[in-house]
Order: structure tokens, then sequence, then C-alpha cells
């Protein structure tokens, strides 16, 4: 008589609803995750170091300059007027049209990956100050904030924090070792 009380107990168990199981037993539920807060992103976070930053710099340097011989041969050769027009355009254009080219290699580059060439070679990336994903707004300042005179030299001075990053409230960080 025990075994037909028990295998009852467990068909009983067996017949629940699916609204009726617990959460964790339901096959559809999504998949759960913990999921970090800002402070606990930070704190495992680990700054770039000033030379991966130089490092950094040199290489988005040079990738500037060969983003910026593309863009010239590309609009030569769909636009051939276009180059004697930059030619005659004096200084004041000449900066314009650095800082726009300027402008868009670190902000595409930037805004899409959150890392430019040089910190894909150097394996860093930009994050906001608290840890997470920088907004656009952040990284628009960032890119701002490199046109004022002397900024690269701002690296140089403790933890490695640039006036482009401390202005725009990000941080660069090393994603491998």
């Amino acid at each position: 008589m025990a075994c037909v009380c028990t295998s009852a107990l467990t068909y009983a168990s067996m017949r629940r609803l699916p609204w009726e199981r617990p959460v964790e037993q339901n096959p559809y539920a999504a998949p759960r995750s913990r999921v970090d807060s800002d402070e606990e992103l930070h704190e495992a976070t680990e700054p770039a170091s000033r030379g991966r930053r130089f490092l950094n710099f040199l290489i988005d340097y040079f990738g500037f300059l060969v983003f910026s011989a593309f863009v010239g041969a590309l609009l030569g050769f769909v636009y051939p007027p276009a180059i004697y027009a930059l030619q005659n355009a004096g200084t004041l254009g000449n900066y314009a049209v650095g800082i726009l080219l300027m402008t868009l290699y670190y902000l595409s580059q930037e805004a899409l990956f959150a890392r430019t060439l040089g910190k894909l070679v150097t394996g860093t990336r930009v994050v906001s100050a608290a840890g997470g994903t920088p907004t656009f707004g952040q990284l628009l300042g960032r890119t701002a904030a490199r046109f004022i005179p002397f900024e690269p030299f701002s690296l140089f001075g403790r933890d490695a924090v640039g006036w482009h990053d401390s202005l725009s409230n990000t941080r660069v960080i090393r994603t491998r070792r």
C-alpha cells in the first residue's frame, strides 16, 4: 500500500500546470544573469598604462594620416575641383578640413566600436568613468577636447588620465593582458 501512495504523490506533482511551476523549472523562461553594478564594473577594470596610451597616440596619429590621405585621394578621384579649392582655401580652410577629418576619424571609430585603431592594436578601449559604455555626447566631448593645445602632454600627469578623458568623464582601460 505504501507504494501506491508514493506513486500517487509523484503523479500529482507531475500534473502541475505550466503557470503553477516555479520559474526556475520553466524550460521556456528567459535565461538569468547576474548584473554587476557600475561600481563593481569600475573596480574590475584596469586603467591603460602611460606606455599603452602613448602607443595609442602614435598609432592613431599614423592612422589619421592614412585616413586623411585616403579621403583626399577619394575626393580627388570623385570630384577633382575640390582639391584645387582646398589648395586655395588658406590656413583657416585647412584647419577646418583637418578638424572635420580628425573628428570623423575618432568619433566614428569610438562611437561604433568604443576603440580606435590604436586601441585595437594595444588591447584597450574607452569606457565611461563608471565603467559602462560611453554616451555619444561623452565621445563627442572627448573628441572636441583633443583640439586643446598641448592636450597630448596631459597623459604624462598623475594616473595617465588625459584632459580628453577627464573633461568627458571617460577612461581608457585594458581589455587584454
